[in-house]
């Protein structure tokens, strides 16, 4: 079947968190969403083989954090300046967040994650939708969904190590695997080997008790874990909404 047409057969529809809860085994985190305000599904309208009223995909919206790093950036400091109490009712008032967008494996690869991002937003009636997140920074869905991106700025020793490891054959869409990242490194020749473990000491070397962690598993998803922290913001302006001052 064309990846048009069974996009075509899908809807998009108010959900619950019953049905973020029957995917969110597919969600890189393990964590519940907090805060949440509203959730849509994208689902079959007619069965599509034995697939039928399960849903294909699911986003999540939840109020936003009172701090986000790049906000005040991406809004040009309208947010900034203000007592406390005034600042989070504003914040409250005029924001929701994405917290969680995941599509059924079986789905994936038809732009289902965009579609929902650029369908749903307008929806939430509010002048702002955010999303802070890493993955963004894999699949850019969310650009693709019509929102601008703000990335943080990467340490040196970060970016030298993502170099290194580029250098290697190891690149950054791969660093959300540590055990794919593993194989590849276990199966390098001894001068690669040699050099990406002098690029994981030096990394390494102001992380406390971990600059001991000997080359293996476990020290890879730490290093995965490090390098994948920097997590970039995502903003949409309403087109018709006005933020609403004080």
């Amino acid at each position: 079947m064309h990846t048009c047409s069974l996009s075509n057969k899908l809807e998009i529809v108010p959900g619950d968190l019953a049905d973020y809860k029957h995917l969110a085994c597919y969600h890189y985190r393990g964590d519940a969403p907090g805060g949440v305000k509203a959730v849509f599904t994208i689902r079959p309208r007619a069965p599509i083989g034995s697939f039928h009223k399960k849903p294909a995909g699911v986003i999540v919206y939840s109020m936003p954090v009172p701090r986000a790093e790049l906000r005040n950036v991406a809004t040009g400091n309208i947010f900034k300046d203000l007592d406390r109490q005034t600042q989070l009712a504003l914040i409250n008032r005029n924001i929701r967040c994405i917290s969680r967008v995941v599509i059924e494996p079986r789905f994936r690869g038809i732009g289902l994650a965009t579609r929902l991002v650029r369908e749903t937003m307008p929806q939430m009636d509010v002048p702002i939708i955010e999303a802070v997140g890493v993955m963004p920074l894999v699949n850019p869905f969310l650009e693709h969904a019509g929102m601008t991106v703000f990335a943080p700025r990467l340490r040196i020793e970060h970016v030298e190590l993502i170099e290194a490891l580029s250098i290697i054959g190891i690149e950054e869409d791969e660093l959300i695997d540590p055990e794919r990242m593993q194989k590849k490194l276990d199966a390098l020749p001894e001068p690669a080997a040699d050099f990406i473990e002098t690029r994981m000491q030096h990394f390494l070397k102001s992380h406390g008790s971990r600059r001991t962690m000997p080359p293996g598993i476990e020290r890879t998803r730490y290093v995965l874990s490090r390098l994948t922290e920097r997590p970039a913001y995502h903003i949409w302006f309403h087109p018709t909404l006005e933020v609403t001052l004080p």
